[in-house]
């Protein structure tokens, strides 16, 4: 009778773990099979070496971000569409390349007129789509369309105090964006050292505008301009995290799925750690104000991770070019920082230290920790990602610049992108295949040396080739001696330019309008006929 009943026993206990298991499995599918929440956050003239785990010899310590990094993918070889903010930013949105739009070089301003056409699709609108909550907060700087006091007064683009006597701040403004997707918005027009000063949320301006300010400290320096009562220029980087830490806890409990851009001011000037971080880093109060959106950013993981919602929410920390020198390369090198790595030049160049940037994604439920990817990536590759993560299929005209990165969080075969083109501040190119990367251009592009212009830039080649596999700080340029990688890197170019997209599909125009001189000289370049 033992023999029976242990067996009796036995099958009990194997049903019991066959159903826990089922059970588990169950849920594990339906966890995998659940729309992840996205965040991406956008630090804003960050450089790859200010990043500890992406320099191991810098000396800013960014231990939160350094953890993100190792609960989630590092990505070495990550790249913005553009040197500069305001291009970069409308190729993560669009996922297509800046210089295809009617800004062929050079930034907006806090007065620019809209940059990205409602009719166009962006990573927010196909989330909404596709049931996403989208939310923006911060740093828009793609321009939005102001009411204006008088319709027909002509006033300046942005750059002087002026400029913005003919806006009417108590009216809703236009093409913002909440018409390119985004359900909720809170941020301002431009750069933090760009007028107006004033937040607006969901269209309207929270505050009213009743003084100017102006500050012209060596780090602390913003241009003169109209301020809101409630915008305090030390707090702006705080507010946002903020109301970003606020807005997950707040989602966190919804049914559908949420997608954030958190598009940071800093450490862009003016340069302002608060007191709490002032002298911390012992370097200078650049390093001060990286170690504290470091801080924050340890905060906002706390949140996610108290809301309960780590394990299936991406979340992708980067920079939308490299740094400035407002930063004071010559003083942190003085104490052994390199804000660009090992690599040359910094934002604004053709140069690697222009466009290469800290790239990281964490994303519990797919991405392996502590895992380090060396692909070539782009920052216009958002849009492809988060569609092929919502089931979306992108038609012909939408993201034409983006390649799913989604195979390379689950480290498997698939990311399609064959080349990268950059882009400088005064629209130089340069295109990148596997280990070579040709520049369209004698110098920087930029602001390092030679730059565009300058005495001797005519005595140099006309183009730069760099092998950056074996020359990763761009020192031997070998445009005389690989004429067929020349040539093969130049119609690659030529192809991408006048087929409207780098990706597969048919055919897209680019906009051609608000060319100027030098810009034409640049594509005449390329494409002599």
């Amino acid at each position: 009778m033992k023999k029976p009943a242990f067996y009796l026993i036995l099958s009990v206990f194997h049903f019991l773990v066959l159903s826990c298991s089922d059970k588990k499995e169950n849920k594990s599918t339906k966890e995998a099979t659940k729309l992840p929440n996205i965040i991406y956050v956008l630090a804003d003239d960050l450089g790859y070496g200010d990043i500890h785990s992406f320099n191991t010899k810098g000396k800013i310590k960014t231990p939160n971000i350094d953890r993100l990094a190792s609960n989630g993918m590092k990505f070495t070889d990550a790249h913005t569409s553009s040197a500069v903010c305001t291009p970069t930013r409308y190729g993560i949105l669009t996922g297509r390349y800046n210089w295809r739009s009617p800004l062929k070089s050079g930034v907006l301003t806090g007065r620019s007129k809209a940059l990205i056409p409602t009719e166009r699709s962006t990573v927010a609108s196909i989330l909404k789509k596709s049931g996403y909550h989208t939310a923006f907060i911060g740093k828009w700087h793609l321009g939005w369309d102001w009411a204006q006091k008088d319709s027909l007064k002509i006033s300046g683009e942005g750059w002087n105090p002026e400029d913005f006597e003919n806006i009417d701040f108590k009216k809703p403004i236009k093409n913002g964006p909440q018409d390119l997707g985004f359900d909720y918005s809170y941020g301002h027009s431009g750069s933090l050292d760009m007028a107006p000063y004033v937040y607006v949320e969901n269209g309207i301006v929270t505050a009213e505008v009743d003084t100017v300010t102006v500050d012209k400290g060596k780090y602390t320096w913003w241009r003169e301009g109209p301020t809101a009562s409630d915008f305090d220029h030390d707090d702006v980087t705080p507010n946002f995290f903020r109301k970003s830490m606020d807005f997950v806890k707040d989602r966190s409990n919804k049914s559908n799925p949420f997608f954030l851009y958190l598009a940071l001011p800093s450490p862009h000037t003016p340069i302002l750690p608060t007191d709490e971080w002032l002298d911390k880093s012992g370097l200078n109060p650049y390093a001060d104000f990286v170690m504290q959106i470091d801080d924050y950013m340890g905060q906002l993981m706390k949140v996610i991770d108290e809301a309960g919602i780590t394990e299936n929410t991406l979340v992708i920390f980067t920079s939308d070019n490299g740094c400035s020198p407002q930063a004071d390369f010559k003083l942190l090198a003085s104490k052994g920082h390199q804000p660009s790595g090992a690599y040359r030049g910094h934002k604004a160049d053709i140069y690697e230290g222009g466009h290469r940037v800290p790239f990281i994604a964490s994303w519990p439920a797919v991405i392996k920790l502590g895992s380090v990817q060396n692909q070539t990536i782009c920052t216009t590759d958002l849009m492809a990602t988060c569609a092929e993560i919502a089931n979306k299929n992108l038609s012909e005209d939408e993201a034409e610049d983006s390649f799913s990165m989604l195979p390379l969080f689950r480290s498997v075969d698939g990311y399609g992108r064959e080349a990268i083109v950059h882009h400088s501040i005064n629209g130089s190119f340069a295109i990148r295949k596997g280990d070579y990367k040709l520049v369209f251009c004698p110098g920087s592009g930029g602001w390092s040396d030679p730059k565009p212009n300058s005495s001797n830039i005519d005595s140099l080649p006309p183009m730069q080739l760099f092998d950056l596999v074996k020359d990763p700080s761009e020192q031997q340029n070998l445009y005389g001696e690989k004429p067929e990688k020349v040539k093969e890197l130049t119609d690659l170019m030529v192809s991408y330019i006048k087929k409207g997209r780098s990706t597969p599909g048919t055919d897209q125009e680019n906009s051609m309008v608000n060319l100027k001189g030098e810009e034409w000289q640049q594509l005449k370049t390329i494409i002599p006929n």
